[in-house]
């Protein structure tokens, strides 16, 4: 008797835990009405993904400069004017961008995402979009108080300014300075998409991805 009352327990108990597992939620999946079903459309993505990528590769440009073409040597002012000339060119691309953004409402945030994460990615990306305005205009402004103007591949765009040393230091310390805190930006950036896309896994990450999840 003794043994059969111990099966019997035993046997309670795997029940009961077999029903706390079964209402447990799933914490790794959100239900659907909590997740981002919307995505972005096809040219939104494409801006996304190109200027993204193009962005990444100038700023590594800019901070090799001066290892691809040291100062006072023959194949500098080749390699700035291409910097500049991507420089004018990827600005271009973001103005479409950014008109693309204000006549175009993106994806409302899903449900399972707390406000105060909703309010940091829209801080977030008004950040990012400051930064690529800030960054090419502010690189384009100073060249034009230099006496060396721009040269847009090959082409020479004569200055609109005069030479003025300390305004052209001004804002080439502006690009500087917005190099680096858009480095930063795009690190939480990239972060964040990882956190979306690995861990709450809300469709966030894959309402921007070009592929859709089948």
């Amino acid at each position: 008797m003794q043994v059969r009352s111990r099966a019997l327990r035993a046997w309670s108990d795997e029940q009961a835990l077999a029903g706390r597992a079964r209402a447990a939620p799933d914490t790794t999946n959100p239900p659907l009405d909590a997740m981002r079903t919307e995505r972005y459309g096809r040219v939104a993505i494409a801006l996304h993904w190109l200027i993204g990528l193009a962005l990444l590769g100038q700023i590594a440009f800019g901070f090799l400069l001066d290892d691809i073409a040291p100062r006072n040597t023959p194949a500098r002012a080749g390699v700035i004017n291409l910097h500049k000339s991507l420089g004018i060119v990827l600005g271009l691309l973001i103005v479409v961008r950014l008109a693309w953004r204000l006549t175009h409402r993106p994806p409302a945030w899903p449900s399972s995402m707390p406000a105060w994460q909703q309010r940091a990615a829209r801080l977030g990306h008004l950040a990012l979009y400051a930064c690529m305005l800030v960054m090419p205009l502010s690189g384009y402004i100073g060249s034009n108080f230099s006496k060396y103007g721009v040269k847009l591949f090959g082409l020479t765009l004569h200055p609109w300014g005069p030479p003025l040393p300390s305004v052209y230091a001004f804002f080439n310390g502006l690009h500087d300075v917005t190099a680096w805190l858009f480095v930063a930006l795009i690190a939480g950036h990239v972060m964040a998409a990882l956190k979306h896309a690995l861990v709450t896994r809300d469709g966030v990450f894959s309402s921007i991805w070009p592929k859709a999840p089948s």
